[in-house]
């Protein structure tokens, strides 16, 4: 199979970018800065992108395709201005514009579209479980998952399956979230944010990309899907896991209103949470290698 893949030089694209390639798929990916995948040359073939059509690439759209489409500017590179919130929100919106209009001038239809999306979708929630039947929240990030899901819906149109994936807090020692998280502790002032009674719903990076694997392979598979963990956990007990398996002290919490003076909006990030479950990868019949949060951590840490 030929997967296509935007955002292919971020966390989740690069491992799934070299997943791929080692089972024989061919892998092209789509970069806007072609020298920024020079890292990925050996396991795919990189295709200069616009970021906003299908030109240079549309060509490449068979029957035989797959397109996984994961672009999007980082949410935690910055405080959210009006300017930095309307690049989160185009970079998304046009990543799907183009993929909309390479599978409409398609002669032969991809397979499927993996479609990216996080469980940012739920907007903040209580405890209570959520799955993929849940009414999306009305935040910046809820609106943002909302529109970023559509931006592809017309390849359904023309008979294409399609999968979304609302993905939750991706672990990896590479990048993402956990390098950030670990920092405190390494200093002996890790401790919960806010309330800590927030949810997380993580996901190791191994799971993630075994995840989106599955869903292409299924043609079953179509519609939202939770990619994060069975068992998500508060912040609070993310904090005593991390420092269990760190073998550092989890009592500085950091107050909510500090969290949200040092980042505006953005804390959103930390500060509200969502336990989002994966019912319909499970039903499908999806295994987790790391459902424990304190094996997850330690098979990256220790």
């Amino acid at each position: 199979m030929r997967v296509i893949m935007t955002g292919g030089t971020g966390l989740i694209g690069g491992a799934l970018a070299t997943t791929l390639a080692e089972r024989g798929d061919e892998v092209v990916i789509l970069s806007r800065d072609p020298s920024r995948a020079k890292g990925l040359l050996q396991v795919a073939r990189v295709v200069g992108w616009d970021g906003q059509t299908s030109n240079g690439w549309g060509s490449l759209v068979d029957g035989s395709t797959a397109i996984v489409n994961l672009a999007g500017e980082s949410i935690a590179a910055g405080r959210w201005t009006a300017e930095r919130k309307r690049r989160i929100r185009d970079s998304r919106l046009n990543a799907g514009k183009a993929v909309e209009q390479a599978v409409r001038e398609a002669p032969e239809k991809p397979q499927v579209v993996i479609q990216a999306s996080a469980v940012g979708y739920y907007g903040p929630r209580d405890d209570a479980p959520v799955s993929e039947d849940a009414a999306p929240g009305d935040d910046f990030l809820a609106r943002t998952c909302v529109d970023w899901e559509a931006s592809t819906r017309s390849v359904e149109d023309v008979g294409v399956r399609r999968a979304i994936i609302r993905t939750g807090v991706v672990l990896s020692t590479s990048a993402g979230a956990l390098p950030r998280m670990v920092m405190p502790f390494r200093f002996f002032i890790g401790g919960p944010l806010g309330s800590g009674r927030q949810v997380l719903p993580w996901i190791h990076l191994d799971d993630e990309v075994a995840a989106i694997q599955f869903l292409l392979d299924r043609p079953a598979a179509s519609g939202p899907f939770n990619v994060s963990g069975p068992k998500p956990v508060t912040n609070s007990e993310f904090s005593r896991i991390l420092g269990k398996v760190t073998g550092r002290p989890a009592v500085f919490p950091t107050p909510a209103f500090g969290l949200r003076l040092a980042f505006g909006e953005m804390a959103t990030i930390v500060l509200d949470g969502q336990r989002a479950i994966p019912r319909r990868l499970t039903d499908l019949g999806f295994g987790f290698r790391y459902s424990d949060l304190e094996l997850a951590l330690r098979a990256l840490l220790a």
